[in-house]
């Protein structure tokens, strides 16, 4: 038997082209999602990126007369002077308590409610649930809170319900024993529909074969649902949850602004709020951004430990 060798690598496409040649290949081949990914990188880069250049001034004593590289240089003044600031445990712990308190109770809402519309077989019904549940993500969050208000005032339909029934009826907003109950409750309204969506698809990819085997060993609903569908849908939740973890500490100031007054400070008052006192009423801009670095480093540090933690426990993780 004779056999007949040929040369590899030589005459193969692709093989020991320049990396210019790659590159320009890989653009004809691929041109149309580069195009579409463009205008995302040029995002980034202008809104995400661009501005960490500004945290330079988290170490001067800005001055925008001065500019960013004639301000005067005081290295981690403002940093220390906000560890020793009267507001920094108010700060830090109301936000660490609203931020545990929101991840508690609306981090599983979205996965209960796609368990549910998924176990509707009338479809009609199921597309309505969808719409009226999605909703309320569309809603700005002005006019969210100005509802919320008006509900909750001592005149309002939630407070004169619960004056029925026994209590005492007050302007929740103004009482900070309802702030954080309040916060927590508009946002599994505003957002649970909404972040459904995501567990709804990972629903759909479930290997339908699974339920039928499960089915034939005689497992009922729920033991399919604990046999089956939570372990599928468990490497999406891991990824949210690492997601959610990460954005603990950037809670929706915008929200709390409009929420919150002098009243409901004690209990309100969170990092992002504080910045925004100290950085745009107050016009100090170096201070504000050393603390504004500081919530950023903590994010991160948050990400990073609940990714590496996921990885090791659960098997999967972000990256």
């Amino acid at each position: 038997m004779r056999f007949h060798h040929t040369k590899q690598g030589a005459g193969s496409p692709g093989q020991d082209l320049p990396l210019s040649a790659k590159i320009k290949k890989d653009w004809l081949l691929n041109r149309s999602l580069y195009a579409l990914f463009i205008p995302v990188l040029v995002y980034y880069i202008i809104f995400q990126y661009g501005p960490m250049f500004g945290l330079i001034i988290s170490f001067e004593n800005y001055k925008p007369a001065t500019g960013f590289f004639h301000s005067k240089w005081v290295g981690f003044k403002h940093f220390n002077a906000f560890f020793h600031d009267f507001y920094f445990q108010r700060v830090l712990m109301n936000t660490i308590r609203i931020s545990i308190t929101n991840l508690v109770f609306t981090f599983p809402m979205p996965i209960i409610l796609a368990l549910l519309i998924n176990d509707l077989r009338t479809r009609w019904f199921s597309r309505t649930v969808q719409t009226i549940t999605y909703i309320p993500h569309f809603i700005s969050i002005v006019v969210t809170v100005s509802i919320m208000k008006d509900l909750t005032n001592q005149d309002g339909a939630i407070s004169l319900l619960l004056a029925h029934f026994g209590w005492q009826s007050v302007s929740m907003l103004n009482d900070k024993a309802y702030f954080i109950p309040l916060y927590v409750i508009s946002n599994i309204w505003q957002n649970m529909g909404w972040n459904c969506i995501i567990y709804l698809s990972a629903l759909l990819a479930i290997d339908q074969e699974l339920y039928e085997a499960a089915k034939i060993d005689g497992a009922g609903k729920f033991r399919q649902l604990v046999s089956v569908t939570i372990p599928c849908l468990l490497p999406t939740i891991v990824i949210m949850l690492i997601m959610q973890i990460g954005k603990m500490f950037n809670i929706g100031y915008e929200k709390i602004l409009l929420m919150y007054n002098p009243l409901t400070y004690e209990v309100a008052d969170v990092i992002s709020t504080y910045v925004y006192r100290k950085g745009l009423l107050e016009m100090n801009w170096s201070y504000s951004a050393a603390v504004g670095m500081f919530n950023s480093i903590v994010s991160f540090a948050l990400v990073w430990g609940a990714n590496k933690f996921s990885k090791k426990v659960a098997g999967s993780s972000l990256w």
